[in-house]
């Protein structure tokens, strides 16, 4: 008996065989049965790639923990009764700055030479940045009641300059320096 409407052919009450049943019209099982895996691999590919970088444990660098600092930093405005505060925090923020400066540095030196001679130069910058900010927190220290907002907005100008050209410096690294 052939049921017209489906294209099964079945032999006698109910039975049909697997290779009489078309999953799709006028296309082979195997055919489809490869398509069907090809998509269940690549549902597996996908699931264990986003299992993988949702179980990564990410470790922050210091630059980057000093990005979630400054944010909350930067929403809050120290007065001058803070000073000791905004000092601490900000010579906390240029230690790991320098940590991070010294990282660099390490991976500078085992470079090329053409990579080294091309580095060196940013990098004395970034010291010579880290040196200003450090003179800027001795200010900071001294500062008065008087001088307080001038001398706070000074070594904020500092870390960010500091920070930003550290943070080019090490995006310069990561493209012209292999891990």
């Amino acid at each position: 008996m052939v049921a017209a409407s489906s294209g099964i052919r079945r032999r006698g009450p109910g039975k049909t065989t697997m290779a009489q049943h078309a999953l799709r019209r006028g296309e082979p099982i195997a055919s489809q049965m490869k398509h069907t895996m090809k998509h269940k691999t690549l549902a597996i590919a996908f699931l264990s790639t986003a299992g993988f970088v949702v179980g990564c444990n990410k470790v922050e660098t210091a630059s980057q923990q000093i990005d979630k600092v400054d944010a909350a930093q930067d929403m809050k405005d120290y007065t001058f009764a803070q000073k000791a505060e905004f000092t601490e925090k900000m010579q906390s923020q240029l230690t790991a700055l320098n940590r991070d400066l010294d990282q660099l540095g390490a991976r500078i030196e085992k470079s090329s030479d053409t990579a080294k001679a091309e580095a060196k130069p940013k990098l004395e910058a970034l010291r010579d940045k880290s040196g200003q900010l450090n003179k800027q927190l001795e200010e900071v220290k001294n500062a008065t009641e008087s001088s307080w907002d001038s001398v706070k907005a000074g070594s904020k100008k500092a870390y960010n300059e500091l920070k930003e050209s550290f943070q080019q410096a090490r995006q310069w690294v990561s493209e012209k320096i292999a891990p």
